[in-house]
């Protein structure tokens, strides 16, 4: 309150009303024809106090301090584009913005702001720490990975089909040992690995079978077992899980190396597959039938 009164006071005593655009142009001009305007003039504290005012929540969007925005203003309020533009305020406000975006790219970059505004800097993600990850980042990561270019590329392939099989029958293994039947856990594994295969990728695999009813009547699996198959062998699809376990999924945690024994040590995955084994939802069912027979 005290800074709005202080605002207000000055631009009615000095007579000049900055918040508009003739009055700021206007007063933008003389400032720059007086000598030490910016330094003693009193209207020119009102005008910084205003500016703070008026771009703070510009600034806390950006998680910056008002007084870096007014800061900002105070740089472009000094040049002649501001002095000499049909809207004054429209220059310096668009200013402003440009250099929060960039101050707050600087932060996350670790950074100068000058080098944050060069497209070829701000075009990084911003630092991770190594603990913010399940995962050590040397077990997935390319950049980590030592490859030998003097290789057989049939070998390779023949590798690469085997550990493609031994993964597919391990989660199938993974599956029956949750209680899951083993015609079922095979016939819908197999069934969603060939899927994989055709689409290519995980996301656009889970989004297309979660919506495939026909093959889930084929494959006589309930929705919520149908639901948490594709969950548990593709993992989570939002982006918040890509570097998780639960993101990464039963199929490609195998391909990377994790073994059958540390997936049953996965509290979260043997939880979540058991629960929706299919015998769940009919446990009771013969018996009634039985019952009425």
């Amino acid at each position: 309150m005290t800074e709005n009164t202080h605002t207000t006071g000055t631009t009615i005593e000095s007579g000049e009303d900055f918040t508009t655009s003739e009055g700021l142009r206007a007063l933008l001009h003389r400032l720059h024809t007086e000598p030490g305007g910016w330094e003693h003039d009193p209207t020119a504290a009102g005008l910084m106090e205003f500016a703070c005012e008026k771009y703070a929540p510009l600034a806390r969007k950006h998680g910056l301090d008002p007084w870096e925005a007014a800061s900002a203003a105070f740089d472009v309020m000094r040049t002649e584009a501001a002095r000499t533009a049909v809207d004054p305020w429209a220059v310096v406000t668009h200013a402003v913005r440009i250099t929060c975006i960039f101050e707050e790219r600087a932060q996350g970059l670790l950074c100068s702001v000058h080098q944050a505004r060069r497209p070829h800097v701000s075009a990084f993600h911003d630092p991770e720490r190594f603990s913010d990850r399940d995962n050590p980042l040397t077990d997935y990561h390319p950049a980590f990975q030592v490859t030998d270019d003097a290789r057989d590329d049939s070998s390779a392939s023949a590798r690469a089909c085997t550990s493609a099989d031994s993964a597919v029958e391990d989660a199938i293994a993974l599956f029956i040992l949750l209680d899951w039947p083993p015609a079922v856990a095979r016939a819908g594994i197999e069934h969603v690995c060939g899927a994989l295969t055709k689409t290519g990728t995980r996301q656009a695999t889970h989004e297309a079978l979660r919506r495939d009813k026909h093959a889930r009547a084929l494959l006589d699996i309930p929705g919520r077992s149908w639901t948490a198959l594709l969950t548990a062998l593709l993992g989570n699809s939002h982006p918040a899980y890509a570097a998780t376990t639960a993101g990464r999924g039963v199929l490609l945690r195998l391909l990377i190396g994790e073994s059958l024994p540390v997936l049953l040590r996965d509290d979260d995955l043997v939880l979540a597959v058991s629960l929706a084994a299919p015998m769940h939802r009919d446990h009771r069912g013969p018996a009634h039938r039985g019952d009425r027979r």
